[in-house]
């Protein structure tokens, strides 16, 4: 599931009711891991706006969460560049999302690939940097992206879903990355989807946000790691955005005010954050590494 964040608070905002890009969400809620079909309003991945320029020609991209929201907007966005693309998602029930995202990037004349895969576990993720590697000839651009919350009160959380979120958000990162190295050459990209939680907190996501924190201080290390290499390692740390993660894991009241704690009075759209993405995997970004870059609306605190 592609990742996204929650914002809540009681104050509503005129500034809400605007249409387009800035329509609030409905109050709503979806069965997990949540769709794109029947979100209201529709999440923009930029399939009608998006518009490349060739700075990603020729380079290879897997996409961890490819099927929707952040990771969906972020495959169109770089097949419009000139990628090829590879997205992973969770299971079956995201099929449908996934088949809509190949045939965009299929619609900007690249190759396009994708699979389902759970990558909490540590061999899934050596497979699935295989199997991206057969299918598009190599990799140039890791974008680890796909995530896992709940929104539940500290003293319910349950062993069990501190081990899937921690598997899933900051885990499987570590893993991908590791199978990708022997793959990746100077110049090559890793890409890592973190938080505005992981800067603020979140009293009802304890455990999503200390992965985001996680994972901002391994994309720090990383670039340390990886720099005499000219491999470049950079975070993107969004506040809310409206995926299909948002009705899927919050309480349909929520929904309906999600985002309105920021100064735009609604969540991010995925096409808003799709340029950041390819900034950093392009030569644009050859001299950031070791960054978090944090489009997050001024989101406050709860």
């Amino acid at each position: 599931m592609a990742d996204s964040h929650h914002g809540v608070n009681e104050v509503a905002d005129p500034r809400r009711d605007r249409g387009g890009l800035d329509g609030a969400p409905k109050a709503q809620k979806q069965p997990w891991p949540g769709r794109t079909a029947g979100m209201e309003p529709e999440p923009d991945h930029g399939e009608e706006s998006y518009q490349g320029a060739g700075k990603l020609e020729g380079r290879r991209a897997l996409i961890t969460g490819g099927d929707s929201g952040i990771g969906r907007a972020v495959a169109i966005a770089f097949a419009r560049e000139g990628a090829d693309v590879a997205i992973v998602y969770r299971d079956a029930d995201e099929d449908e999302d996934a088949r809509d995202t190949v045939r965009w990037i299929e619609d900007a004349g690249r190759q396009a690939a994708s699979r389902h895969a759970d990558l909490a576990e540590r061999a899934t993720c050596q497979e699935v940097v295989e199997w991206a590697v057969d299918e598009l000839g190599g990799l140039d651009i890791l974008v680890n992206n796909a995530a896992y919350q709940q929104e539940t009160p500290f003293e319910e959380l349950t062993a069990e879903q501190i081990d899937r979120t921690f598997r899933t958000n900051i885990l499987a990162y570590i893993h991908l990355a590791r199978a990708a190295l022997p793959y990746l050459e100077e110049g090559a990209v890793i890409l890592n989807t973190g938080s505005v939680t992981a800067m603020q907190g979140h009293g009802t996501l304890v455990d999503y946000a200390a992965t985001k924190g996680a994972i901002h201080s391994f994309t720090k290390s990383l670039a340390q790691a990886l720099s005499d290499r000219g491999i470049r390692v950079n975070c993107v740390a969004p506040g809310p955005v409206w995926t299909p993660l948002i009705p899927a894991t919050l309480e349909k009241e929520h929904v309906g005010k999600f985002g309105e704690d920021t100064l735009w009075g609604r969540p991010a759209q995925p096409s808003e954050l799709a340029p950041t993405y390819v900034f950093l995997a392009s030569d644009d970004g050859r001299y950031y590494s070791g960054e978090v870059f944090a489009p997050t609306g001024r989101a406050a605190s709860r």
